[in-house]
């Protein structure tokens, strides 16, 4: 079943959902909408910014587990060397701004991170809903990622780079700062091969819950 979602900020249970994770359609986004979607599991993932709205809740969740994390050879080199530092929640409006304007993404017609999303990150994360991680060589950043945090779980929305691998530098250093707090699961959304690299593989939507549910929650700057 695909729903369709009015103005208000409920969402019908995503178990009810089409198998393959398409849910509903239609709707607004607002940090509100937002709070209450990412700890069901709901995400926001459309083609065209001024299309409506497509809302995603795959059933299986393919996820990296905190103490899963996959470090290649060549990370490790490139970790050793210390040229890289990586923060956390130092400088979320410009990783926003580099996720949605590197290779100036922002201006193609099929980029859905716009401007009145980035407002709503920015108030998420004003509000303590989302947080980033920072890549930066001295004192430039170069690469990093944001999303969603609820419960022992990270959600990701976004990343990028502008040096070879800044992003598996920045899930990294998120991995083992979730480890340091106990432990969690990162949210890659959608399955990709450098993911899977990494380490991530699929759970179910229940165990999923557990995590993004979870009472025990990560302390997060």
């Amino acid at each position: 079943m695909i729903f369709q979602l009015d103005h208000t900020d409920s969402f019908p249970d995503p178990r009810y959902g089409n198998p393959d994770g398409f849910y509903a359609v239609g709707g607004e986004i607002s940090p509100e909408r937002l709070a209450k979607a990412y700890p069901m599991g709901i995400f926001p993932y459309f083609s065209f910014r001024h299309e409506p709205i497509i809302w995603w809740a795959p059933q299986e969740r393919f996820v990296i587990h905190s103490d899963e994390i996959h470090v290649s050879h060549s990370m490790r080199n490139m970790i050793n060397k210390r040229r890289y530092r990586c923060t956390i929640n130092e400088a979320f409006a410009d990783v926003l701004a580099g996720c949605a304007c590197t290779d100036d993404r922002i201006d193609e017609d099929n980029a859905w991170l716009g401007p009145d999303l980035l407002d709503t990150w920015m108030i998420l994360n004003e509000q303590g809903h989302a947080k980033s991680v920072e890549v930066w060589d001295g004192e430039e950043l170069v690469g990093g990622l944001y999303g969603f945090v609820c419960g022992r779980a990270f959600i990701g929305d976004s990343m990028f780079s502008l040096v070879p691998s800044a992003s598996k530098l920045a899930q990294i250093h998120l991995a083992r700062y979730m480890e340091k707090q106990g432990g969690g699961i990162i949210d890659c959304q959608l399955e990709t091969p450098h993911l899977k690299s990494m380490g991530a593989r699929y759970i179910s939507y229940e165990v999923y819950l557990e995590s993004t549910l979870s009472k025990d929650v990560l302390l997060w700057p």
